[in-house]
């Protein structure tokens, strides 16, 4: 049987969370930086224990007027200290709650600039490593997020997007464009079953390019994203994949 993981940024302050986590198997959770705090940590880590979803840290710039979506210049040592102090926060969180850290998805526009930036992703692979080796970077599929976090010896999930668009360098269309997002959920579908599939993708060019496929991202912030969580899922479990985390 083939398998894929679903995840969800979650903790972000949505009125969904507590309904997307019966269709999804991991969680990204927001660790105060870019949004959430304590109270926010522990009722996601409870819902996500209650449902068998695996527990991620979603680590962002300390951004929370623009939600972590606007790129920041910081230093090799800053941006390593912001990793570290969110990511140990989650941690003792999960510790005090029985549990751990599973995986660390960057949030936003951390998350963009370092799949195209080997030393910031590097860093933040140094940081999931010193804090626990077995914790699995998720990361833009084919980007430096995912080779930099193999170089140091971690385990990597490589995510691709159900709702979002590609460029023909492997890239998100940024959210600026109007075509960005993917509404339609037929496209969306066909997207992820290529995806799992092919392991290709079609970019707004109409190219076709290789895109290994771990983890799918699904977003909880939409208007539908209840309904569009529950419709994936049957989708794939209709199909004979299975939702599983990595």
């Amino acid at each position: 049987m083939q398998y894929i993981d679903l995840n969800c940024d979650m903790g972000e302050g949505m009125a969904t969370d507590e309904a997307i986590m019966p269709f999804i198997s991991s969680a990204n959770i927001a660790c105060g930086k870019h949004a959430g705090d304590v109270e926010t940590m522990q009722q996601t880590i409870d819902w996500a224990l209650e449902h068998g979803v695996a527990i991620g840290a979603h680590p962002g710039f300390d951004d929370r007027e623009n939600f972590g979506r606007t790129n920041q210049q910081l230093s090799d040592c800053a941006l390593y200290d912001l990793i570290a102090e969110q990511l140990n926060t989650l941690q003792e969180i999960c510790f005090e709650m029985g549990t751990r850290i599973h995986h660390v998805k960057p949030h936003g526009a951390l998350y963009n600039m370092a799949a195209k930036d080997a030393t910031m992703s590097r860093i933040i692979a140094e940081v999931i490593k010193e804090l626990d080796s077995n914790i699995v970077l998720y990361g833009l599929s084919n980007s430096y997020l995912i080779s930099e976090a193999k170089a140091a010896g971690l385990r990597v999930g490589a995510e691709v997007f159900a709702d979002r668009t590609y460029q023909d360098d492997g890239s998100l269309t940024s959210r600026t464009a109007a075509n960005a997002l993917i509404t339609d959920a037929a496209q969306s579908m066909r997207q992820v079953m290529q995806l799992i599939q092919a392991k290709t993708v079609q970019t707004v060019s109409g190219t076709i390019i290789p895109m290994p496929a771990d983890t799918i991202c699904i977003h909880g912030d939409g208007a539908h994203a209840v309904e569009y969580a529950q419709n994936i899922h049957h989708y794939l479990t209709t199909a004979g994949i299975g939702i599983r985390p990595l």
